[in-house]
């Protein structure tokens, strides 16, 4: 039996940081994203001879043990242990699996695309196929959450796994006591159209440890940083603002909005931006793009840009002049699926 899942990367239009504890649970956050068609992808091959495999073919690591009922966590895989220590301990009544898993995804770690929740969410809907497990939604969402952020202890926020699993554009409000609600947005079919015209996503070239980044976003609420406290009250006021611009179809405001978010952003952490960055975004601006921003927490990864889009050739040529990548965005309706080969 073959078993195959993808689910799809996001796009962080709004808010993201707001999604992080404690200060989502003591002041509540929300963030705009939208799945784009880049993916994690999942195949678990059933094979019953008492061992168990995993490969990340992107990454070039691989894994090989007996069948058991626990894991150790040491860094080879994590991710993928983590999630097989779930579900054998929660659904299986610790009764070893026997199995050869195989991932990678279209975007590398430290993208800033969510990559590693989109993974785990990707890994659990291929278990959910394979076992018929009764969960919805909010359920693997959560699921996903919880084992990376709790049981593999890696740092991060909520919007990840949310995106990954309900798919389109999506208002996500973040509530204390791990309360999340999440609103899709519908997004007239010719609004989508002019976002996708008018957006240039960047790869900078390099990646980063979004770890490090939300460390010094929790120690800077912690210790009640009021610079860094009144940026993210900004940058969640903004993704209000570029929700509506968005159902509107204001692209240009949109574009207003979002420069304003990224400037409150680079006050929440120091390390969210740097002379690399700041100097692709000069560049995009002086070749005439609106504004931009860094995807996710920042410090390296993917760029979005807004620009008219017929300025758009000459953006990309100077962007292409910088030694990164420039990518086509094409905004998707669906989330994470599973099905049988």
């Amino acid at each position: 039996m073959i078993i195959r899942s993808k689910a799809p990367l996001r796009l962080g239009l709004a808010g993201g940081g707001t999604d992080v504890s404690p200060y989502c649970d003591l002041f509540g956050g929300c963030v705009l994203n939208a799945t784009i068609d880049l993916y994690a992808y999942c195949t678990i091959e059933v094979i019953d001879d008492g061992n168990l495999t995993f490969v990340a073919s992107d990454l070039n690591e691989e894994f090989h043990s007996d069948a058991r009922r626990e894991l150790e966590l040491d860094g080879c895989l994590s991710l993928h242990k983590g999630v097989y220590n779930r579900i054998v301990k929660q659904f299986m009544q610790d009764k070893p699996l026997s199995f050869r898993m195989t991932t990678y995804s279209d975007a590398p770690a430290g993208s800033g695309l969510g990559s590693s929740s989109t993974m785990v969410v990707a890994m659990l809907k291929a278990f959910v196929e394979w076992l018929n497990l009764p969960l919805g939604e909010y359920e693997i969402a959560q699921l996903a959450y919880e084992i990376e952020r709790i049981d593999v202890g890696w740092g991060g926020g909520r919007q990840d796994q949310y995106a990954a699993t309900f798919g389109g554009f999506n208002f996500i409000e973040f509530h204390e006591n791990n309360r999340v609600i999440v609103n899709p947005l519908r997004v007239k079919n010719w609004i989508i159209s002019e976002l996708e015209s008018s957006m240039i996503l960047y790869y900078t070239g390099a990646s980063r440890q979004s770890a490090v980044i939300i460390d010094e976003q929790v120690r800077n609420t912690l210790e009640e940083n009021q610079s860094a406290l009144e940026a993210t009250h900004e940058l969640k006021a903004e993704a209000y603002a570029i929700k509506e611009c968005i159902l509107k179809g204001e692209i240009k405001k949109f574009a207003e909005h979002l420069g304003k978010s990224w400037n409150a952003k680079k006050k929440m952490a120091a390390s969210i931006t740097n002379d690399r960055i700041d100097f692709i975004y000069d560049t995009a601006i002086i070749a005439g793009a609106y504004a931009g921003k860094v995807s996710g927490a920042g410090g390296g990864g993917f760029m979005m840009f807004i620009v008219d889009p017929v300025k758009r050739i000459q953006v990309v040529q100077r962007l292409n002049e910088l030694g990164g990548k420039v990518f086509q965005v094409h905004f998707t309706k669906n989330g994470t699926q599973g099905w049988r080969a």
